[in-house]
């Protein structure tokens, strides 16, 4: 008899929903209303969405969500930082993301930083030298605002899940380390983005095992195997041009093992949300996003039957 691999828990499914508005690249296609965006994510089968470009605000997004029988999965807050550390803005942004949050009956609050142009234009190679970094006391700055919002985060009943990302001063896997070795891991959990990992230079598989249980909430995006080649040789020269090559592109087309990240999952009794992200594509939008959901759906009945996919 086959022994069979244990299950994850059940994980609620989300979207992130940039797919449809894209918050980096306005004019890739015209905006859609948000409540087109929200009738898609549910004729798609996602239990949840994050708050996306153009939703409404507070207890109107909760009502919003409510009729739809949706849920407010995450609020995303990318914070202003330069080499020296976190702007003047970025706790006054924090704030007013968490705020948001929280008005509307939402879960977790998800904090990157804002993607910089010295940072975007090593994107992809952000660990060869020459790239500019955070000074010490940028490192420093950063833990503090980190924990200063995690602790109101805390006192209002939201995780705060920090998000490597691409372009920004936390891209590489020693930036992400050391994020994490410098602040409080009860007030600053993680959000691993699985595509920024891999364009950062990681590996998602290696992360989760790595941040174990600090890892609450994941994003599952794929990296076209060719637009990474060109982003690491310097053909595309930017993260904003690689978002144009549609760099992030469907789950089960590129190169992430989504397999292995389900099975480091698994082993961690991971239980929060599997949120599908596609940045910008060649396709409808909801077309990109049935894809994404349907692939993760077989990829997790497959292993719920103690098997794998070729």
């Amino acid at each position: 008899m086959t022994e069979r691999t244990p299950s994850p828990p059940r994980s609620p499914i989300g979207v992130v929903p940039i797919l449809w508005n894209n918050a980096d690249l306005a004019d890739l296609a015209p905006p859609l209303p948000a409540r087109i965006v929200l009738d898609e994510v549910v004729r798609l089968g996602f239990e949840g969405v994050q708050d996306g470009v153009g939703f409404p605000r507070g207890t109107a997004l909760h009502r919003a969500l409510s009729r739809r029988g949706l849920r407010l999965a995450e609020t995303y807050a990318a914070l202003p930082c330069g080499p020296n550390g976190p702007g003047p803005d970025a706790i006054r942004v924090g704030r007013a993301r968490l705020a948001n949050l929280h008005r509307a009956g939402g879960e977790v609050l998800v904090v990157a930083l804002d993607v910089t142009p010295e940072r975007a234009a090593r994107s992809g190679r952000a660990a060869t030298d020459g790239t500019p970094m955070l000074s010490d006391a940028g490192w420093s700055g950063l833990a503090s605002v980190l924990e200063t919002l995690g602790r109101e985060a805390r006192d209002l009943g939201h995780p705060l899940a920090f998000h490597g990302h691409t372009g920004t001063f936390v891209e590489t896997p020693a930036e992400l380390d050391r994020l994490a070795g410098s602040t409080d891991p009860e007030l600053v959990r993680l959000c691993l983005d699985v595509g920024h990992c891999i364009v950062g230079g990681g590996d998602p598989v290696a992360a989760l095992r790595s941040f174990g249980s600090r890892v609450i909430h994941v994003h599952l995006k794929d990296v076209a195997a060719e637009a990474l080649a060109r982003l690491r040789d310097g053909t595309v020269t930017g993260f904003l041009e690689a978002l144009r090559t549609r760099i992030f592109t469907e789950l089960g087309s590129g190169v992430l093992d989504l397999a292995g990240v389900l099975d480091a999952l698994a082993d961690q009794d991971y239980r929060g949300w599997l949120m599908v992200e596609q940045d910008t594509t060649w396709k409808p939008p909801s077309e990109s996003a049935a894809i994404g959901r349907g692939v993760l759906g077989f990829a997790l009945r497959v292993r719920a039957q103690g098997r794998r996919a070729a």
